[in-house]
């Protein structure tokens, strides 16, 4: 990593009279912060004018990459129900450290029990032989009501040094789902130091997670619209190793 790069300003990246589809920068919070503070969903709604918004894609706030809110409360009811019945199709690109547990281009498929302690505000992968061990009469434990499962593709794209860089394609949309998953496999994300990262993320508040890719039918349509925001674009300069000149990152 080389010197402090300029912060990511929001880019619109299609806007309709019905939805909008931009890149949040990495350590500015989606929606519901403290009053005073700035907010993606603040900055929508002066753009449009303190008319409706309604936030239906959220990023944590240390993540980067496409969001899309609607405008009118049909259309958020609409792409809401995409997202929960998990016909969106999402990617996102992390840089992490450690060793991924995959040869390079090899596609994996991950799947985790998910358990969220609100109190400390984490997620963690639930081990049942753990449980069991635990359990005095032997019997298999079941599943806690509040864990959920967590279904993940993943494959690393290129490596340097003592950071790869990944691909990632989550199938659920569990909170801290692919920071979680990743430093449950001893490669945690750069900057993360929840999940245990010990390499800086040089963007003051964010960690080395974006969402690359955002795909979804607008209402009123039966074509998928597809928004991007390329990891290379925004790290470039902060992982030259991973990127080198005319390389694509997030394959």
């Amino acid at each position: 990593m080389t010197r402090q790069p300029e912060r990511e300003t929001i880019r619109i990246l299609f806007e309709d009279d019905h939805l909008i589809a931009v890149v949040k920068p990495a350590g500015m919070i989606t929606a519901n912060a403290p009053a005073g503070k700035p907010s993606l969903f603040t900055w929508l709604k002066d753009h449009v004018g303190g008319g409706f918004i309604g936030i239906v894609s959220r990023l944590d706030a240390p993540v980067s990459g496409v969001v899309v809110a609607a405008k009118d409360p049909a259309t958020a009811a609409c792409l809401a129900e995409q997202f929960r019945d998990g016909s969106v199709s999402k990617a996102y690109a992390a840089v992490v450290t450690g060793r991924f547990p995959g040869p390079v281009g090899q596609w994996l498929d991950w799947e985790d029990a998910l358990g969220w302690d609100a109190g400390r505000r984490q997620a963690s992968v639930w081990q049942p032989e753990k449980a069991r061990r635990a359990n005095t009469d032997g019997r298999p434990e079941r599943l806690p009501a509040e864990v959920k499962q967590a279904v993940t593709r993943a494959r690393v794209i290129r490596r340097a040094g003592e950071v790869s860089l990944v691909s990632l394609e989550p199938r659920t949309g569990r909170r801290h789902q692919l920071r979680v998953q990743l430093a449950a496999r001893g490669c945690p994300i750069v900057g993360d130091r929840l999940y245990g990262s010990r390499l800086p993320f040089p963007v003051r508040g964010g960690i080395a997670l974006r969402a690359t890719r955002l795909e979804l039918v607008p209402p009123g349509t039966d074509t998928a619209r597809t928004w991007q925001a390329p990891c290379e674009d925004a790290w470039q300069a902060m992982f030259p190793s991973l990127f080198p000149a005319g390389s694509r990152g997030s394959g």
